[in-house]
């Protein structure tokens, strides 16, 4: 199945269940294709959970969530090992072995909590009791994070934060999506998500958008916004070189699902928000916001 017309048939499905933003939608999407991870952040009640759920069960993947809380333990998440009444070492996987993993308010949690999460998400794999043990493929893992205000949270780590492609802010909806959400709850019963995309069309995908043309201008223009993050005067900490390669990674992917052989300068402008965003560590902005830092650089690269 080609990735626009997939798009196009996960589209109405997870419209029949959620109403809201669709750029929210897509950039989640272009993530599946890219073969990465994403922060969604939002207040408490803004859907993110349900977003996810809904399009797990559109591409017939195995969904596992866990629910973020200062006492969750690394074992909660990778699992562990034990000695069963044979006096053998049996190993008990975690959660993070599915398809599609869930993990809510992740910034709620300990540090060594999301230090365990680093192997998982950079090598896809886990190590219990001496075994090195491979996570189901596609594994791509979507993280919730309340916005710092919010009572008990903590800034991820920057070294966490790098890991994922993207970070997809999740606003209130606006007054006409509210009622369009009052409609839907109203029909729930009634309505019915069908699964319309495999895991193995995923896979497809991930492949395909590997050969998508990056041309050189457009490699030198994610290059130059890039390093421009490491020089503007409001920033402490610019972006790390897997800035480039998501930039990379979800141009291609948005490429191949709008039916293109190759990534333009505005498909790197679209992205600049959520690729940047959580990688950059900003002085005192005065309000600008760093999204507003990010918007600077890229009109000075327009």
């Amino acid at each position: 199945m080609e990735a626009k017309d997939a798009y196009k048939k996960i589209l109405v499905e997870l419209k029949k269940h959620i109403s809201g933003d669709e750029q929210v939608l897509e950039l989640m999407f272009i993530t599946l294709v890219a073969d990465g991870h994403t922060l969604l952040e939002g207040v408490p009640g803004v859907a993110k959970t349900t977003i996810t759920k809904a399009l797990a069960d559109t591409i017939s993947a195995d969904f596992k969530r866990i629910q973020g809380t200062p006492d969750v333990g690394p074992s909660d998440i990778v699992g562990y090992t034990y000695v069963d009444e044979k006096n053998e070492v049996q190993v008990k996987k975690g959660p993070v072995f599915t398809n599609i993993l869930l993990f809510d308010e992740l910034n709620r949690t300990q540090p060594r909590v999301m230090s365990a999460l680093l192997e998982t998400l950079e090598e896809r794999q886990v190590s219990l009791g001496g075994l090195t043990m491979k996570l189901p493929s596609p594994f791509n893992a979507f993280a919730t994070q309340n916005p710092l205000r919010i009572e008990g949270t903590e800034p991820l780590p920057k070294v966490l934060a790098d890991r994922f492609i993207m970070r997809i802010p999740v606003d209130y909806p606006t007054r006409e999506e509210e009622g369009m959400m009052l409609r839907l709850k109203e029909a729930e019963e009634r309505i019915e998500v069908n699964k319309v995309v495999t895991t193995d069309d995923i896979l497809r995908m991930q492949e395909d958008a590997k050969s998508i043309v990056l041309p050189d201008n457009v490699k030198d223009y994610i290059t130059g916004i890039v390093a421009a993050t490491r020089k503007d005067i409001h920033i402490v900490m610019g972006a790390s070189p897997r800035a480039d390669i998501s930039f990379m990674k979800c141009g291609k992917a948005k490429a191949l699902i709008e039916g293109r052989k190759e990534v333009t300068i505005d498909d790197i402008k679209f992205l600049a928000r959520p690729v940047l965003s959580h990688r950059l560590s900003v002085r005192s902005t005065g309000g600008i916001g760093v999204n507003g830092i990010v918007d600077g650089i890229v009109a000075t690269y327009s």
